[in-house]
């Protein structure tokens, strides 16, 4: 049914319903507009009254207050990342559960933050866990939930690739996407990863099998972490693309290349 809803252009275009339904956690945000618009604090209070947990909001809130850049990233991963020492705290794995499978988006996005800041998980797990997220049929999820092991990714870069080339053969392009875009060099909300920038090559096991992938999604999320390594080895860039024009005449290589080129081709 949110899928077939077409969102608003504009904030204000939104309609007053679909705000307060989106503020309930009825349903889910149709795109980015919608999911900007998203007040977490009401939405929050919402949550925890409907399931009888108001004794959990003055302290998410207050973690939220002591912010000191608020966006809707950061206050995100504030309230997630409390959400999940109280929970932990108090044991209480039914309401973590709900909040991984609740109809809200936003409210999924909060709960990838029970992985990633769960630090008694091996990085194997923390991967395993996220997997569900990955594949999830939002694009919010799908994005917030890389951001929540980062990180760790970034700690445990070698282990993570090797973990991720496996998942680069997914029959989900959300999952193989993950793969590709949790581990951009620039990447996008996030702290660069040196290693990657100053060594692209080491990612190889993932950007090679997705050359030619077939999904759209995949390509621009290969043709973006190139562009991103272009930056610094522009060297590397070059051979790669070179090599694979090559190699593959399919046009969904072509076009991974055009996009990967793009900043160099400007200079």
């Amino acid at each position: 049914m949110t899928e077939k809803r077409k969102g608003a252009r504009s904030t204000k275009d939104i309609p007053v319903p679909i705000l307060q339904q989106l503020n309930e956690g009825k349903i889910e945000t149709a795109n980015l507009v919608e999911w900007l618009a998203v007040d977490q604090r009401v939405l929050l209070a919402n949550i925890l009254t409907q399931n009888n947990r108001t004794h959990y909001l003055q302290s998410v809130l207050d973690e939220v207050d002591q912010l000191k850049k608020q966006t809707v990233n950061t206050i995100n991963e504030a309230i997630g990342s409390r959400l999940f020492l109280l929970t932990s705290e108090h044991k209480d794995t039914s309401f973590t559960t709900s909040l991984m499978q609740h109809s809200s988006d936003v409210v999924r996005c909060w709960a990838t933050y029970f992985i990633g800041k769960n630090q008694q998980l091996s990085i194997e797990e923390k991967l395993e866990a996220i997997k569900h997220f990955a594949a999830d049929g939002h694009f919010g999820v799908r994005e917030i939930c890389w951001m929540a092991v980062r990180k760790d990714m970034t700690v445990h870069l070698e282990k993570s690739i090797e973990i991720l080339s496996f998942w680069v053969t997914d029959e989900n392009p959300n999952v193989r996407r993950f793969a590709s875009e949790s581990i951009r060099p620039r990447g996008v909300w996030c702290e660069h990863i040196d290693a990657l920038k100053q060594h692209p090559e080491l990612a190889l096991p993932i950007l090679e099998p997705l050359k030619s992938d077939a999904s759209k999604y995949v390509q621009d999320s290969v043709g973006n972490w190139l562009n991103d390594a272009s930056k610094t080895r522009p060297d590397f860039v070059k051979a790669i693309c070179e090599r694979w024009e090559k190699e593959s005449g399919a046009k969904e290589t072509s076009y991974i290349i055009r996009k990967a080129l793009r900043t160099l081709n400007k200079q």
